[in-house]
C-alpha cells in the first residue's frame, strides 16, 4: 500500500496536519455509518450511568467538571457511549435530570475500543494503509488506542476547545499522532477542524500539561485532571522555532477524507449549530517501541490482558 509521498510528508512536518482526500471510498465511509447507527440503536438505556462527555476544559462553562466515573476510565478496551450534556433537561421542582431527546441523537462519542471490537471499523483501522502512512510518520512499533466515533449532534454537539493529543495520550517522548476521518461532511459552519498551522513546532507548542487519573489516599482512580507535565515537552527531533500559534486554518473536509494531525498541534473545532451531524471517525497511533514509554498517570490505560493497546504492524 501506498505511504505518504516526500511533499505530503512535508506538508505535515510543516503544518502539524494533512488532508488527504478520498481515503476512504463510498462504499467504506457508507459502512462505517451504518455501523455507528447500529450500535446508536442498539445501546441499552436502561442500564446506562448516563455518563456526560466534558474534560472540564470549556471556558464557557468552567464549572462542568471533568469526565471521570468509571464507566469512563474502563473503556479502553469497550465500546460505551457517552453523552452531550446540552441532550439534559433538569426539572425545577424535582431536581430530576432526564434525556430532552432520543438517545440516538443524544450521544457526544462512542468509543474507546471500536478498531478492536467492532469488524467494520477494524478493517478500516488495521490496515496495510495504515501501516505504511505510519512508516512514513517514522514509527516503529505503532500501537493504535483511543478509537472512537465523534457524533457532534445537531443543535448540541459541543465544542472542542483548543488542545493538543498528546496532553490525553502522553508518551516520554511525545510521539502520538491522530487519525480522523471525516464521516459526514465537514466544512465552515458545521463544526469543524480548527488548526493552529505549524503551532507543533513553536517554542509555546509544548505539552505542558497533562489530562491524568486523579488518585484517592489508596491509591484507587477517583476522576481525572489536568496537571503540569513534568517530562519531556517536544518529539524526539522535533525543530522547534521561537513563536506563537498563529491564527486558526478552518478545514473543508469531504467526507471519507483523512486528516492526520500531529499530537502537539493544536486545534479545536466549535458547537455544531446546524441542523445536520457531523460524524467522524478518530484514532490515535503512540510509539510502542523501546525508549518510549506510556505513562501509567495516562487516564486512558492499556488492557490488563494479552500485550497492551493494538500492534499496527503485523
Amino acid at each position: 500500500m501506498a505511504a505518504l509521498t516526500e511533499s505530503q510528508l512535508s506538508s505535515f512536518n510543516e503544518n502539524g496536519y494533512l488532508v488527504i482526500p478520498d481515503y476512504l471510498t463510498p462504499e467504506q465511509t457508507s459502512s462505517l455509518i451504518e455501523e455507528t447507527n447500529t450500535l446508536l440503536a442498539s445501546f441499552d438505556l436502561s442500564t446506562h450511568p448516563l455518563t456526560q462527555f466534558t474534560t472540564g476544559d470549556d471556558a464557557q462553562n468552567p464549572d462542568k467538571p471533568h469526565v471521570g466515573d468509571d464507566y469512563f476510565l474502563t473503556s479502553g478496551d469497550k465500546v460505551r457511549f457517552f453523552f452531550e450534556p446540552d441532550a439534559f433537561t433538569t426539572d425545577k421542582e424535582t431536581g430530576k435530570t432526564t434525556l430532552s431527546r432520543p438517545k440516538e441523537t443524544a450521544i457526544n462519542k462512542i468509543g474507546h475500543a471500536l478498531h478492536a471490537l467492532s469488524a467494520p471499523f477494524e478493517s478500516i483501522t488495521l490496515s496495510d494503509r495504515n501501516a505504511a502512512i505510519a512508516r512514513s510518520l517514522g514509527f516503529k512499533d505503532p500501537r493504535v488506542l483511543q478509537s472512537m466515533v465523534i457524533c457532534k449532534q445537531p443543535g448540541i454537539g459541543g465544542a472542542v476547545p483548543p488542545h493538543r493529543d498528546s496532553e490525553f495520550l502522553y508518551t516520554d517522548a511525545p510521539s502520538a499522532v491522530g487519525w480522523w476521518i471525516a464521516l459526514q461532511d465537514a466544512g465552515p459552519g458545521n463544526a469543524t477542524l480548527g488548526m493552529y498551522k505549524g503551532s507543533h513546532r513553536r517554542s509555546d507548542g509544548g505539552i505542558t500539561r497533562r489530562f491524568v487519573r486523579r488518585v484517592n489516599g489508596q491509591g484507587e482512580a477517583c476522576g481525572t485532571e489536568f496537571v503540569e507535565n513534568e517530562g519531556p515537552q517536544f518529539p524526539v527531533g522535533l525543530e522547534v522555532e521561537q513563536g506563537e500559534a498563529g491564527e486558526v486554518d478552518v478545514l473543508d473536509v469531504k467526507a471519507g477524507s483523512l486528516v492526520l494531525i500531529h499530537g502537539n498541534v493544536l486545534h479545536k473545532s466549535e458547537k455544531n449549530t446546524g441542523g445536520k451531524s457531523r460524524f467522524a471517525y478518530t484514532f490515535h497511533v503512540i510509539e510502542g517501541a523501546e525508549g518510549w514509554e506510556y505513562d501509567k498517570r495516562n487516564w486512558l490505560q492499556p488492557p490488563e490482558s494479552g500485550e497492551g493497546f493494538s500492534r499496527l504492524y503485523k
